[in-house]
C-alpha cells in the first residue's frame, strides 16, 4: 500500500500549529497586554523628544518632517491627524528638549522592556529571569539604541528628501508624495528589522544564535509592515466600532489594541524561533550519542 500523505496546505501550516495554540495561552495575552499598556504610557514622550531632538538640537526640518510621515503612515486617518496636532502643539508650546520628557521616557520605556524579557524567555524555553536590577540596566541600553535608530531613520529620510527636493526642484516639479513614502520606508523598514533583532538577540536570559535572531527579525519585521496595510483596510471599520464603544477614549484604546497585535506577531515570532532552535539541539544530541554508540561498538 502506497503512504497517504497530507494535502500540501496541510503540511504548509503543520510548523505554525504549535504557534497558533501558543498564541491562545492566557500567559502570552497577559504579557501582550502588559506591553501594549507600556507602550501607550512611552509613546507620546517618545515623541515628544525625537520632535525636539530634530528641531531643536539637530535643527532638520526635514527630519521633523519624516516623523510627522511615519505617524501617518502608522496610524491612518483621525488618529494620525489628531497625534500629529497635539504634538506639534505640545513641543511648540514647551520649547527646547525638556528633561522631563527624557526622563518620562526612561521610566515608561523601561516597563516595556521587562515584560518583554519575561515573555521572550518563557517563549524560548529559558527557565530564569534576570534580576531587577540586571533588566533595566539592559533595558536602557535598549532604549537608547533603539531610540538611535529611530532617529537615524528619520535623519536618512531627511537626507533623502531633501536631495529630492533640490532634483525635483531644479525642475520646477513638486516631489510626489508617493516619493517621499517609499523613502521613508526605505530608510525605516530594516532599520526596524534591526531593531527587531537586538530585541531578539540580547533581552532573552541565553545565548541566541546571531543567524536565527536575524532569520527571526526579518520575518517578524515583515509581518508587522504587511499588518501596516491590513490596518489600513479595516481602519474605517475599526475607528466606528472604537468610537462606539470607547468614545473619547477610542484612540488611547487604539494604541494599546494595535500594541496588543503588535506584541502578539514578536511573541509569536519568538516562539517559532525557539522551537527550532530545540528542535535543532535535540538533533544535534541524538546525533552526538548515535556516534557514541558507534564509537562503543567498534571497540
Amino acid at each position: 500500500m502506497g503512504v497517504i500523505r497530507a494535502p500540501g496546505w496541510k503540511r504548509a501550516l503543520s510548523p505554525w500549529r504549535p504557534t497558533a495554540h501558543y498564541c491562545m495561552e492566557t500567559e502570552v495575552h497577559v504579557y501582550a497586554l502588559s506591553i501594549g499598556a507600556s507602550v501607550l504610557l512611552s509613546f507620546f514622550p517618545f515623541l515628544i523628544v525625537m520632535v525636539s531632538l530634530c528641531e531643536y538640537v539637530f535643527r532638520l526640518p526635514a527630519a521633523t518632517q519624516a516623523i510627522y510621515l511615519a505617524l501617518a503612515d502608522y496610524f491612518p486617518g483621525e488618529l494620525g491627524a489628531f497625534v500629529q496636532r497635539n504634538l506639534r502643539a505640545t513641543v511648540e508650546s514647551r520649547g527646547p528638549l525638556q528633561i522631563t520628557s527624557l526622563l518620562l521616557l526612561l521610566f515608561t520605556a523601561n516597563g516595556v522592556f521587562e515584560p518583554l524579557e519575561v515573555a521572550l524567555n518563557r517563549a524560548l524555553g529559558v527557565g530564569r529571569n534576570r534580576t531587577y536590577l540586571r533588566n533595566q540596566i539592559l533595558s536602557l541600553g535598549l532604549i537608547f539604541l533603539c531610540g538611535g535608530l529611530a532617529l537615524t531613520s528619520f535623519m536618512l529620510t531627511a537626507v533623502n528628501t531633501q536631495f529630492l527636493d533640490d532634483a525635483f526642484g531644479r525642475m520646477a516639479q513638486p516631489v510626489p508624495a508617493y516619493l517621499r513614502v517609499v523613502l521613508f520606508k526605505i530608510a525605516a523598514v530594516p532599520l526596524s528589522i534591526l531593531a527587531l533583532f537586538f530585541a531578539y538577540w540580547l533581552l532573552p536570559n541565553r545565548r541566541i544564535p546571531v543567524n536565527r535572531a536575524a532569520a527571526t527579525a526579518v520575518l517578524v519585521g515583515l509581518i508587522l509592515e504587511a499588518l501596516k496595510y491590513v490596518n489600513l483596510l479595516i481602519w474605517p471599520y475599526l475607528n466606528a466600532k472604537l468610537a462606539k464603544e470607547y468614545g473619547p477614549f477610542r484612540y488611547s484604546a487604539t494604541i494599546v489594541l494595535l500594541a496588543f497585535v503588535a506584541s502578539m506577531i514578536v511573541l509569536a515570532g519568538a516562539e517559532w524561533s525557539g522551537r527550532g532552535q530545540r528542535e535543532t539541539e535535540e538533533s544535534a544530541g541524538m546525533l552526538i550519542g548515535n556516534a557514541d554508540e558507534e564509537l562503543e561498538d567498534d571497540r
